[in-house]
């Protein structure tokens, strides 16, 4: 086909593109693993094709869940920094709605979990397993204190940094 010839609005394919790179994530399972398998780190069951909170059968294979192989490495996928006066007083009521929060989560997703919940010389650093959690701990807090948050999420690294002031 000539250009002539291709009809208005057709564009040909160009094979000179840039692909992506496929994404590569450490603690992502990279293949399908044998069911049932145990965590022996918590105890989560991988069955039906996802982590979940089973009773642990006794001929199961063993690995480390994600969640568990990051809190080995110290890796975190997310990051809520807590700041300000109103934290200062209430520190006690807003770290218990998060610790709620991640109790909630984890019951129905057992690869959410709080790594670390840390004093800094700003305010306070939760650490978490994973980016919706952190996603959702920033939302939590912002719905019942209001405030400023801020959400910068970095895709290279799948990782989640959350800012919340008041």
């Amino acid at each position: 086909m000539t250009k002539q010839s291709q009809p208005a609005g057709f564009h040909p394919i160009r094979r000179d593109r840039l692909l992506q790179e496929a994404e590569h994530d450490t603690y992502k399972t990279k293949g399908k693993l044998p069911e049932p398998t145990v965590c022996p780190g918590c105890g989560a069951v991988f069955h039906a094709g996802r982590w979940q909170w089973l009773d642990q059968p006794k001929d199961a294979h063993r690995t480390n869940c994600p969640a568990c192989h990051r809190v080995h490495d110290r890796f975190p996928a997310g990051y809520v920094s807590l700041a300000g006066d109103f934290l200062a007083a209430h520190e006690t009521e807003i770290l218990q709605l998060i610790r709620h929060h991640e109790t909630r989560e984890k019951a129905e997703h057992p690869l959410q979990r709080i790594m670390a919940i840390e004093k800094t010389e700003h305010g306070t650093l939760v650490t978490t397993t994973d980016i919706h959690l952190a996603r959702g701990i920033g939302d939590a807090v912002h719905h019942a204190y209001q405030g400023e948050l801020e959400f910068h999420y970095n895709p290279e690294q799948s990782l989640l940094r959350v800012n919340w002031s008041r």
